[in-house]
């Protein structure tokens, strides 16, 4: 280490002085027991058994020590925790002699980049910037906190900033290996950033597009979009809803979108289900020229397990969409596809996903169901 303290980052070892953090519900007693920080000196001293304490504090409570003497013991004791690896207390000796005010800057500057140092090693990089930036004031070509300043600068992923730093640095001295090192690292990082902002920018105008077109064509087959009422906390989820002007979207937990194909298209995300056992069925891709019988020939090709009476066949059941606004129910003709469906007049697709309700021909549950109700059949 030199002789100022900490260099560019790497501790120096040493003999060990005091070991162990602070404790953080003991700490002002703790550090009231070590010698550097003692508010008043103890009334018995035994010098033989404690020496440095002795010696300590006869320096520090002497009336006549100056405050640039006083902040240099502090650097001293900084120094001594910073080998030892507790950066903690190196802060806390730092800004101890920091306090003096002394009128020394290169004094001052060495304080910060040393508090800066062990900052950095808490990863606390922000407070270790500005130790540099403030020495840096104070001594223009201090290396060692132009160093600590770009070193910074690349934990915060402030590429361009610690390039600048590390061109400082080189006017000074052209060869110092670490800023070189530093410079050729951040300028790479610097470049891939940029490369992948480009990236994403084309990828997200691309997809802007692509929802634009999409949105297009669910207005032309005359569809009717709803956003899903939401706690106006919630951002509304990725999707049509950044385009739509009804904030349409889709939050369905399979992640499925209505999409379209290369023929131009639709195909939908459907949700079956099944009132009487509380029980859903849901279609990730339901071409939208698909008829519904067809669906249900697949679906039901082997009866569900929850189905004891054997009565969901796809001859006895009927399909309906509710009409939530005027609590009325419409009867669906499963010969029908999904776009006639869709495009009638009292048919309302909800967060990107269209519903259709499924029940056993004649059964009791659908009748009481119905109550209340006014039902369009066919």
């Amino acid at each position: 280490m030199a002789e100022d303290g900490p260099g560019d980052g790497s501790g120096v070892s040493g003999p060990p002085r005091y070991r162990g953090a602070l404790h953080p519900d003991t700490w002002e007693q703790e550090l009231e027991a070590i010698p550097m920080f003692m508010k008043r000196c103890p009334a018995d001293i035994d010098a033989s058994r404690q020496p440095e304490l002795a010696c300590l504090q006869s320096l520090l409570f002497d009336e006549e020590q100056s405050p640039a003497e006083l902040a240099r013991m502090y650097k001293n004791e900084g120094n001594e925790y910073f080998k030892e690896k507790d950066y903690g207390r190196a802060v806390a000796a730092y800004s101890e002699g920091l306090r003096k005010k002394c009128e020394d800057p290169e004094l001052n500057a060495v304080l910060l980049t040393n508090r800066g140092a062990a900052h950095f090693h808490l990863g606390n990089y922000r407070s270790a910037l500005n130790d540099a930036t403030q020495a840096k004031k104070l001594k223009p070509t201090h290396l060692k906190a132009i160093i600590r300043g770009a070193l910074c600068h690349m934990e915060l992923k402030n590429f361009s900033e610690a390039i600048a730093w590390c061109e400082e640095g080189l006017q000074i001295d052209s060869t110092e290996k670490k800023l070189l090192e530093t410079r050729v690292k951040a300028d790479k990082l610097k470049r891939a950033e940029e490369r992948d902002a480009r990236k994403a920018k084309v990828m997200e105008k691309k997809e802007k597009c692509q929802r634009e077109i999409l949105l297009a064509a669910i207005k032309e087959r005359n569809i009717k979009l709803v956003l899903e009422p939401s706690n106006e906390e919630e951002e509304i989820s990725d999707g049509l809803a950044e385009i739509s002007l009804d904030g349409f979207h889709s939050d369905s937990a399979t992640g499925a979108k209505v999409h379209l194909d290369a023929d131009g298209n639709l195909h939908w995300p459907v949700l079956f289900l099944y009132p009487e056992h509380e029980q859903t069925d849901f279609t990730v891709a339901f071409h939208e020229n698909s008829r519904f019988i067809d669906h249900l020939m697949v679906m039901f090709a082997e009866l569900p397990p929850w189905d004891l009476e054997r009565k969901y066949l796809p001859s006895n059941l009927e399909l309906y969409f509710e009409d939530e606004e005027r609590n009325e129910m419409y009867e669906v003709n499963p010969e029908h596809t999904l776009l006639q469906v869709l495009q009638h007049e009292r048919y309302f697709v909800k967060a990107g996903t269209p519903t259709v309700l499924v029940f056993a021909k004649c059964s009791p549950f659908s009748k009481k169901y119905f109550s209340g109700k006014k039902v369009h059949r066919l």
